[in-house]
Order: C-alpha cells, then structure tokens, then sequence
C-alpha cells in the first residue's frame, strides 16, 4: 500500500505525520511513504504594485528561490521526524494550487491513502460554514 502524507508549514500536518507513522507504522514498513508538499504558485501582484508595475527579474527569481527552499526544508524536517521512527520517506513537491497538486499527485503516484492535517474549527465556525456550504450544494442540485 502506498501512503501519501502532505504537508505544510502548520503544527497540524506534522501532527498528521506523526500520527500516520506511529499508528500506520506496519503498513508503511511493508510498502511505500510518500511525503508531499506543494509550492504555491508565488502571487507576486504585490511586487508589480509597490513598484509601479516595473519589478525587475532578480527580485522575482529570489522570491521564487526563497519558497523553494523553505519548501525543502519542510520536507527536509519530515525526513527527520520519518527517520527517528525508522522509516524511510520519498518526499515530492510540485508547483500549484495545493488542491489540485495533491490530487493531481495521489492520481499520477497511485496512492491508495492520503493522509491530511486538520485545521480544526471550532464549533462555532463549524455551524456557520456547514450549513452554507450544504445549502450551495443543494442548491446545485434544485
């Protein structure tokens, strides 16, 4: 079985990785670990603006630069966390909107589970974005 786990810079997608490597840890031993991160497409608008429209092509390839290495050591803090309970990660990361990038890779790597972090809401939020996202659910339907 092939296990993918994604992750960002959150406490929760660790948290994830770590709940899949203690409680996952006779299946990932016998198969495959994939840790996945998603470098999102750099929205440079601010650059353009605060330079009226002229920003030149260095600061944009550092901007770009810096993301990818954040991206890597993230991933590079993953493999540290897989090591210390004896597993050993692939780690991939793609260029895009993390929605897309993740499916786009659990399709492509033949993944049978993903794993994902929680940015638990509280109840509070859950009852103001439950019902409206059901309502504009069911309103596709009507």
């Amino acid at each position: 079985m092939k296990v993918m786990v994604a992750i960002d810079e959150s406490e929760c997608s660790y948290y994830a990785l770590e709940w899949a490597l203690q409680n996952l840890k006779e299946t990932i031993a016998s198969s495959e670990l994939v840790v996945f991160c998603v470098q999102n497409l750099a929205n440079l608008g601010y650059v353009y603006a605060s330079s009226f429209g002229a920003a030149p092509a260095e600061l944009i390839q550092n901007l770009e630069q810096n993301q990818k290495k954040f991206v890597l050591s993230l991933l590079e803090k993953a493999k540290e966390i897989c090591s210390k309970h004896g597993i050993e990660a692939e780690t991939l990361t793609e260029v895009g909107d993390p929605k897309e990038a993740i499916c786009e890779a659990v399709e492509k790597l033949n993944v049978q589970l993903l794993v994902l972090g929680s940015r638990s809401r509280g109840a509070i939020q859950r009852l103001f974005i439950l019902p409206f996202s059901f309502l504009s659910a069911l309103s596709c339907f009507l």
